[in-house]
Order: structure tokens, then C-alpha cells, then sequence
């Protein structure tokens, strides 16, 4: 009975693969292009500063308020 469900899903699982639209190109679901590493390079960096910088500028906001 076990093995009969593997069967089953595995074979639903590889039709998934084979008829679906998105595979097999690395960034074909992403909300923007990877076509301009210079683009890409930035906007990571501007992520990467706001993510890791914001704390520490509202901890010095809040410290500095009277």
C-alpha cells in the first residue's frame, strides 16, 4: 500500500516538471532582471546597507530625542 502512493507521486511529480512553464532557467521567477550586473550589484548593496544599517540608526534616533 506504501509503495503504491510513492509510485503515485512520484509519477505526479515529474508530469508537474515536464508540463509546467518555469524551470530549468535560473532567475525566471524573480521580480526583476539579471541582465545588468551593475543594476543587480546595486540594488543589492542598497538592500544590504538599509537591512543591516536601519537598527542602529533608529537606536541613535531614539537615543538622541530629548
Amino acid at each position: 500500500m506504501l509503495g503504491r502512493s510513492s509510485v503515485i507521486a512520484r509519477n505526479f511529480s515529474q508530469s508537474m516538471v515536464r508540463y509546467s512553464g518555469h524551470g530549468g532557467v535560473p532567475g525566471e521567477n524573480l521580480p526583476f532582471g539579471l541582465h545588468n550586473k551593475y543594476r543587480i550589484t546595486a540594488l543589492f548593496t542598497i538592500g544590504c546597507v538599509l537591512g543591516f544599517g536601519s537598527p542602529f540608526l533608529i537606536v541613535r534616533h531614539q537615543l538622541l530625542k530629548k
